[in-house]
């Protein structure tokens, strides 16, 4: 089956070349939502990517199964789940299901507890 490739001249990477060569991430000023960015080598071959989010304690807090992506530039969010406990650790592991895996990329970072909601006081009249 083919499909459309557009003409954007790019080198794309074989498998064995492919890789995740930028992992980001940015809290939600909720203190419950993530905004993961990833950005991996312009690639021949569609990869799978695992992405898991941990807490200080090393406990999994969230993860996402990325299969295929059509893309090399991606962005999502993940929910935290659970009280804060930081610093969390971000890893992204980048394979091909019968072939080659990289290395996992981690990034590390604090969340912000949400700012309390201002309780509104009765009029006094």
């Amino acid at each position: 089956m083919d499909f459309f490739l557009p003409e954007d001249h790019l080198q794309r990477a074989t498998p064995e070349e492919t890789r995740i060569t930028s992992l980001t991430a940015e809290p939600y000023s909720d203190g419950y939502r993530l905004r993961v960015n990833i950005e991996m080598t312009p690639f021949q071959q569609r990869p799978h990517l695992e992405v898991v989010l941990n807490d200080s304690n090393g406990n999994e807090v969230a993860s996402a199964s990325i299969v295929e992506p059509m893309g090399w530039k991606l962005e999502f969010t993940m929910h935290i789940r659970g009280e804060l406990k930081n610093p969390y650790t971000l890893e992204a592991k980048l394979f091909y299901p019968d072939g080659p895996a990289s290395e996992p990329q981690t990034f590390q970072f604090r969340v912000e507890p949400p700012a309390p909601l201002e309780q509104s006081k009765p009029d006094a009249a």
